[in-house]
């Protein structure tokens, strides 16, 4: 059998050596004439995947070791009977990650408090469900707007213009939907944007064109007092430079870059496979997940909660860093910036996650252990 896989995937060899020959290359480099000795194309969000591209070919299972589907022509797939796979919930703990890290910077750089703000989250999936239940379990005051969801399942859901007039924060989460009922091409768009609430804060970590660039860029240009954080941008990898700068953070496309979530992905690609194949699993994610460097952090009972909460999130990650690095990025030109753009993607450093920690209060304090608990450590006792 012979596999491709971008080059991005990690533990390809360990999962799929047994099957055959591996090869990689770069997700944006992969073609037709690639495809004429590939059985197995193993893809993330980068490379778009559709007829153009598999018509005619040898493949007959594809692999997204991402969330999101949207770079997948699943109709043409079940047309062909092409098996395909996606990783469902694979960096949800990652993005999660990003937004809280994301929030403690703009509280800090604002003088603002997380706890007394009114959170909006736009597509409660495997990322924004995750979300939700953190931010509720902080005690945040949490609004939820998901119309697919509410038109399957009974819930405490409000529409998008209650997320615009009511929460000071908001969150995008939703796949990227080009057409239908339920579309989320440009879901906020300039009439949306001009929407928000004086000081809203504005997160995007789904996808680029969810949000209106230009109209996003106009808005901030125009109101100083709403703030915005871009993970994902339209036309990638390709940036709107002056949108970048009136970000308060801006980073090429890794909420969800965790190595956690991306060994998680690829594991359950790996499954998805076996499982098309009517094989069993030889190969188990715990036997090659890495020990992370910080294992667990000790507070004594006196501890402020506001401090615990920012110590606990900033041990595992500041987006920050990040967004240092994108910036210096920008200034060079496009041609450049386009290759910067993947080259942080490609050799970005290990990032662990915070529901790896243990943590540890000496005396025990109840409204401290429930933080703990909400961000998804563990108590140590």
């Amino acid at each position: 059998m012979r596999i491709l896989a971008d080059e991005n995937i990690p533990l390809v060899d360990a999962f799929f050596a047994e099957f055959g020959e591996i090869r990689r290359m770069p997700g944006r480099s992969i073609n037709r004439a690639a495809l004429e000795q590939a059985d197995v194309l193993l893809v993330r969000s980068v490379t778009r995947v559709d007829r153009e591209l598999l018509e005619g070919s040898p493949v007959r299972f594809v692999g997204t070791c991402t969330i999101g589907t949207d770079h997948l022509d699943i109709d043409y797939f079940e047309e062909a009977g092409i098996s395909w796979a996606s990783a469902p919930g694979c960096n949800a703990r990652g993005v999660v990650d990003y937004v809280l890290g994301s929030l403690l910077a703009l509280a800090e750089g604002e003088g603002a408090e997380l706890e007394g703000r009114r959170y909006g989250v736009i597509g409660a999936g495997e990322v924004g469900g995750r979300l939700v239940e953190v931010r509720r379990g902080l005690g945040w005051d949490v609004r939820v707007c998901d119309p697919p969801r509410q038109a399957r399942e009974v819930g405490e859901f409000v529409t998008l213009e209650e997320i615009l007039a009511e929460c000071d924060v908001i969150s995008v989460h939703t796949p990227l939907t080009l057409d239908g009922e339920h579309s989320t091409f440009h879901l906020l768009d300039q009439s949306r944007l001009e929407q928000l609430r004086p000081g809203a804060w504005l997160i995007n970590a789904a996808r680029g064109a969810v949000v209106d660039n230009a109209a996003l860029r106009e808005q901030l240009a125009r109101r100083t007092d709403i703030q915005a954080v871009l993970d994902v941008w339209e036309g990638e990898p390709q940036v709107d430079v002056e949108l970048a700068e009136l970000c308060w953070i801006a980073t090429p496309h890794i909420a969800g870059y965790s190595l956690d979530g991306k060994l998680r992905g690829t594991e359950q690609i790996y499954l998805a496979f076996c499982a098309s194949r009517g094989l069993e699993p030889t190969v188990e994610l715990a036997e090659l997940m890495p020990p992370a460097p910080l294992r667990g952090l000790a507070f004594d009972a006196s501890t402020k909660p506001s401090e615990l909460l920012e110590i606990i999130c900033r041990a595992v990650y500041d987006p920050r860093r990040d967004d240092a690095a994108f910036r210096r990025n920008l200034g060079t030109d496009e041609a450049q910036r386009r290759v910067g753009f993947d080259q942080l993607r490609k050799q970005y450093p290990p990032r662990r996650e915070i529901d790896s920690l243990q943590i540890e209060i000496t005396g025990g304090q109840p409204q401290l252990e429930q933080i703990v608990r909400a961000l998804g450590a563990t108590v140590r006792r």
